[in-house]
């Protein structure tokens, strides 16, 4: 899940260039802050397996309301004082969310293994786009609609996979997933460095959702293909 958030900014100027810098220090700041919230609501959700009765509509249900809850409240509270607070609780509820899944890898006899190789395949690729997004010269707003398009298909297909339990259909869209969600990194990326973004927070929203549904998606493809059982 993820969206284009921003604003842009038509009938002003564009930032300069100390004022998009700014914007992306503290949206790489906002962003590892961010994976403390989320660890901290994994441990929880592991070590008490409060979420491990949220299967299939009843989870889908709860993460839907939750997930669009929190959004739609951060970007109302986005240019105010409780802009970060708000986006950290909801940091912490995906971090919950996510649990069901970690506690479900970490029970193969390879499990820390494969979330670290998640976790190290997660960083790589927000590495290349991070270095990409300073790079290219090209102007990828037009990558926007396109990506958008591919989340909802994505959503979709997800919502649909969730009655049929195909691990097939599972595969393919977690290979979709990491593809998209990687695009989706570097176009919100490029945006802040050519200036169409200038709030910090719903930049790191959305660079968190597409970082969030890459671990995830890879997580998922590691334990179906690599989960070694006792």
């Amino acid at each position: 899940m993820n969206q284009s958030y921003q604003t842009t900014p038509h009938d002003h100027a564009l930032p300069t260039s100390a004022e998009r810098n700014r914007v992306l220090r503290n949206t790489y700041a906002l962003l590892a802050l961010s994976m403390v919230p989320t660890v901290l609501g994994a441990w929880v959700g592991v070590s008490t397996g409060i979420t491990e009765g949220l299967t299939g509509f009843m989870g889908l249900v709860v993460f839907m309301a939750g997930a669009f809850g929190f959004i739609f409240a951060i970007e109302k509270t986005k240019n105010s004082a409780a802009g970060v607070p708000v986006l950290l609780a909801f940091t912490f509820f995906m971090g919950l969310m996510l649990s069901r899944m970690l506690a479900m890898v970490l029970g193969f006899k390879n499990g820390t293994d494969l979330v670290m190789t998640a976790f190290g395949g997660t960083a790589a690729i927000f590495a290349l786009m991070a270095g990409l997004s300073s790079t290219i010269k090209r102007d990828l707003s037009s990558m926007g609609k396109w990506l958008t398009v591919g989340a909802l298909l994505l959503m979709v297909g997800a919502v649909i996979n969730v009655f049929v339990a195909s691990s097939t259909g599972m595969v393919v869209i977690s290979m979709l997933a990491v593809g998209i969600f990687s695009a989706f990194i570097l176009y919100d990326l490029k945006r802040i460095v050519d200036g169409g973004e200038t709030n910090y927070i719903s930049a790191t929203l959305g660079i968190y959702l597409s970082v969030f549904n890459v671990f995830q998606s890879l997580l998922a493809l590691l334990g179906i293909f690599g989960g070694e059982r006792d």
